[in-house]
């Protein structure tokens, strides 16, 4: 398991509490979180309850003031933790919903879906092996997205409206 201990104001200051996992709802620990400390493995932070709204992904460090390295005018509400792969990595694109239109195969990183396939971006995808995290925009920039092993048939459906992913890398062991 990973661990990550949130501070309610900037610099690690204010009420602490430590989590070792999933938390769909933090509200619960705390009023609110400006900081926090990646002391093992690797998160998805999200600025709602429910692993929703706005992510960026965080592995082992400090962040003392994120709000201002992200761009976020709210502060963290939900978080997950991506375990350790160290399999193969297998995952199938499709440029439309329900695994339909072009499908493409992933087994690396993708910078730049348009240049390397003519594909539009991604509206569906089916992840068979590892965890990866998904891009609006190519070289990874833009708003993020983690997908574990799982099919996800529509991403409108799960609250994204029209996003079309661009950009596509693996979560790697290196990283935590």
């Amino acid at each position: 398991m990973g661990r990550v201990t949130f501070y309610e104001d900037r610099n690690f200051m204010g009420r602490s509490w430590d989590c070792m996992g999933d938390c769909s709802d933090m509200h619960s620990y705390m009023s609110r979180c400006h900081s926090c400390r990646v002391h093992s493995g690797c998160f998805m932070v999200y600025d709602q309850a429910n692993y929703m709204g706005n992510s960026y992904f965080m592995r082992r460090g400090e962040y003392g003031d994120y709000m201002n390295m992200f761009g976020w005018n709210n502060c963290i509400r939900s978080c997950r933790w991506i375990p350790m792969y160290r399999g193969n990595y297998r995952m199938r694109i499709y440029d439309r919903n329900d695994f339909g239109g072009q499908m493409h195969e992933f087994m690396d990183d993708c910078d730049n879906c348009m240049d390397r396939y003519r594909m539009n971006g991604c509206m569906s995808c089916h992840v068979m092996d590892g965890h990866w995290l998904m891009y609006e925009q190519p070289h990874y920039r833009g708003r993020m997205w983690y997908f574990g092993p799982g099919e996800y048939r529509n991403f409108m459906n799960m609250g994204w409206g029209n996003m079309r992913f661009m950009s596509m890398r693996r979560v790697m062991d290196s990283w935590y």
